[in-house]
Protein backbone atom coordinates (compact mmCIF):
# COMPACT_ATOMS: atom_id res chain seq x y z
CA UNK A 1 0.00 0.00 0.00
CA UNK A 2 1.81 3.17 -1.16
CA UNK A 3 1.14 5.82 2.05
CA UNK A 4 0.27 9.27 0.82
CA UNK A 5 0.45 12.54 3.38
CA UNK A 6 -1.99 14.87 4.70
CA UNK A 7 -0.63 18.23 5.23
CA UNK A 8 -2.42 20.60 7.66
CA UNK A 9 -1.33 23.90 7.94
CA UNK A 10 -2.64 26.81 10.61
CA UNK A 11 -0.43 29.62 12.11
CA UNK A 12 -2.74 28.92 15.85
CA UNK A 13 -0.91 25.90 17.33
CA UNK A 14 -3.68 24.54 19.63
CA UNK A 15 -5.96 24.51 16.31
CA UNK A 16 -3.08 22.40 14.66
CA UNK A 17 -3.24 20.25 17.85
CA UNK A 18 -6.89 19.74 18.03
CA UNK A 19 -6.97 18.89 14.43
CA UNK A 20 -3.88 16.09 14.48
CA UNK A 21 -5.87 14.99 17.77
CA UNK A 22 -9.19 14.17 15.29
CA UNK A 23 -7.22 13.11 12.22
CA UNK A 24 -5.50 10.64 14.44
CA UNK A 25 -7.32 7.26 12.54
CA UNK A 26 -5.69 8.50 9.93
CA UNK A 27 -2.64 7.89 10.83
CA UNK A 28 -1.66 4.12 10.31
CA UNK A 29 -2.68 5.00 6.26
CA UNK A 30 -1.04 8.08 5.94
CA UNK A 31 1.91 10.72 7.05
CA UNK A 32 0.26 13.84 8.59
CA UNK A 33 2.24 16.65 9.17
CA UNK A 34 1.70 19.81 10.97
CA UNK A 35 2.89 23.16 9.82
CA UNK A 36 2.16 26.58 11.58
CA UNK A 37 3.19 28.37 8.20
CA UNK A 38 2.73 28.19 4.67
CA UNK A 39 6.33 28.56 4.41
CA UNK A 40 6.97 25.70 6.75
CA UNK A 41 4.17 23.71 4.47
CA UNK A 42 6.07 24.24 1.35
CA UNK A 43 9.46 22.49 2.79
CA UNK A 44 7.63 19.73 4.25
CA UNK A 45 5.45 19.29 1.04
CA UNK A 46 9.24 19.28 -0.68
CA UNK A 47 10.86 16.69 1.35
CA UNK A 48 7.84 14.44 1.17
CA UNK A 49 8.25 15.01 -2.74
CA UNK A 50 11.51 14.06 -2.57
CA UNK A 51 11.27 10.94 -0.76
CA UNK A 52 8.44 10.40 -3.46
CA UNK A 53 5.14 10.50 -0.94
CA UNK A 54 2.73 12.35 -2.61
CA UNK A 55 -0.04 14.73 -1.02
CA UNK A 56 -3.76 13.29 -1.01
CA UNK A 57 -4.95 16.30 1.55
CA UNK A 58 -3.89 19.85 2.21
CA UNK A 59 -5.84 20.84 5.25
CA UNK A 60 -5.37 24.73 5.75
CA UNK A 61 -6.63 27.72 7.49
CA UNK A 62 -7.27 31.05 5.62
CA UNK A 63 -5.63 33.55 7.64
CA UNK A 64 -1.91 33.16 7.70
CA UNK A 65 1.11 35.41 8.12
CA UNK A 66 2.30 36.17 4.09
CA UNK A 67 -0.03 34.05 2.27
CA UNK A 68 -3.53 33.59 2.90
CA UNK A 69 -4.68 29.57 2.87
CA UNK A 70 -6.58 30.12 -0.27
CA UNK A 71 -4.02 31.69 -1.97
CA UNK A 72 -1.70 28.30 -1.07
CA UNK A 73 -4.45 26.10 -1.93
CA UNK A 74 -4.90 27.77 -5.33
CA UNK A 75 -0.84 27.15 -5.74
CA UNK A 76 -1.18 23.91 -5.24
CA UNK A 77 -2.93 23.43 -8.72
CA UNK A 78 0.08 25.21 -9.97
CA UNK A 79 1.91 22.04 -9.96
CA UNK A 80 1.66 18.86 -11.27
CA UNK A 81 2.49 16.53 -8.78
CA UNK A 82 -0.33 18.55 -6.23
CA UNK A 83 -3.06 18.87 -8.69
CA UNK A 84 -4.86 15.97 -7.83
CA UNK A 85 -4.30 16.70 -4.15
CA UNK A 86 -7.85 17.43 -2.35
CA UNK A 87 -7.91 20.95 -0.93
CA UNK A 88 -9.80 22.06 2.09
CA UNK A 89 -10.16 25.29 3.85
CA UNK A 90 -10.78 25.05 7.73
CA UNK A 91 -11.38 28.76 9.08
CA UNK A 92 -13.85 30.69 10.94
CA UNK A 93 -12.50 33.94 8.98
CA UNK A 94 -12.38 33.41 5.02
CA UNK A 95 -15.03 36.11 3.20
CA UNK A 96 -17.12 34.68 0.59
CA UNK A 97 -15.16 36.92 -2.30
CA UNK A 98 -12.31 34.87 -1.07
CA UNK A 99 -14.08 31.50 -0.84
CA UNK A 100 -15.67 32.16 -3.91
CA UNK A 101 -12.08 32.28 -5.68
CA UNK A 102 -10.87 29.46 -4.09
CA UNK A 103 -13.94 27.51 -5.94
CA UNK A 104 -13.69 29.19 -9.22
CA UNK A 105 -9.89 28.40 -9.63
CA UNK A 106 -11.00 24.81 -8.54
CA UNK A 107 -8.65 24.69 -6.07
CA UNK A 108 -11.33 23.87 -2.78
CA UNK A 109 -12.70 20.63 -2.59
CA UNK A 110 -14.85 21.60 0.68
CA UNK A 111 -14.79 24.57 3.12
CA UNK A 112 -14.91 23.38 6.73
CA UNK A 113 -15.79 26.30 9.17
CA UNK A 114 -14.24 26.87 12.88
CA UNK A 115 -15.41 25.66 15.27
CA UNK A 116 -15.97 22.25 13.87
CA UNK A 117 -16.88 18.84 15.09
CA UNK A 118 -14.52 16.24 15.08
CA UNK A 119 -17.36 13.57 13.81
CA UNK A 120 -17.70 16.07 11.16
CA UNK A 121 -13.99 16.57 10.23
CA UNK A 122 -13.66 13.05 10.21
CA UNK A 123 -16.24 12.28 8.06
CA UNK A 124 -15.38 15.25 5.53
CA UNK A 125 -11.87 13.94 5.40
CA UNK A 126 -12.94 10.55 4.72
CA UNK A 127 -14.76 11.55 2.11
CA UNK A 128 -12.41 13.53 0.23
CA UNK A 129 -9.85 11.18 0.58
CA UNK A 130 -11.87 8.44 -0.68
CA UNK A 131 -11.98 10.64 -4.01
CA UNK A 132 -9.07 11.11 -3.46
CA UNK A 133 -7.71 7.28 -3.24
CA UNK A 134 -10.27 6.62 -5.74
CA UNK A 135 -8.94 8.87 -8.51
CA UNK A 136 -5.48 8.36 -8.08
CA UNK A 137 -4.39 4.46 -6.34
CA UNK A 138 -4.86 1.16 -8.73
CA UNK A 139 -5.39 -0.66 -5.81
CA UNK A 140 -8.17 -0.20 -4.14
CA UNK A 141 -8.73 -3.41 -2.06
CA UNK A 142 -6.21 -2.15 1.10
CA UNK A 143 -8.23 1.35 1.45
CA UNK A 144 -11.56 -0.40 2.24
CA UNK A 145 -10.72 -0.79 5.99
CA UNK A 146 -9.51 3.35 6.55
CA UNK A 147 -11.58 5.17 3.99
CA UNK A 148 -15.63 4.89 2.67
CA UNK A 149 -15.73 0.76 1.55
CA UNK A 150 -18.99 1.71 0.19
CA UNK A 151 -17.74 3.78 -2.36
CA UNK A 152 -14.69 2.14 -3.26
CA UNK A 153 -16.25 -0.98 -3.37
CA UNK A 154 -18.21 0.69 -6.08
CA UNK A 155 -15.35 2.41 -7.68
CA UNK A 156 -13.46 -1.22 -8.25
CA UNK A 157 -16.74 -2.57 -9.55
CA UNK A 158 -16.86 0.57 -12.24
CA UNK A 159 -13.75 -0.55 -12.68
CA UNK A 160 -13.81 -4.04 -13.74
CA UNK A 161 -17.35 -3.55 -15.95
CA UNK A 162 -15.48 -0.85 -17.55
CA UNK A 163 -12.51 -3.63 -18.46
CA UNK A 164 -15.43 -5.97 -19.59
CA UNK A 165 -14.11 -8.05 -16.76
Amino acid sequence: MNKYLILCIDDEREVLDSVLNDLGEFESHFAIEACESVEEAREVLQEYQQEGTPLALALCDHIMPDVTGVEFLISLTDHDSTRPARKLLLTGQAGLEETVEAVNHASLDYFIAKPWKKEQLQSVITEQLTTYIIENEKELMPWIQVLDAERILKAMSDNRTSFGE
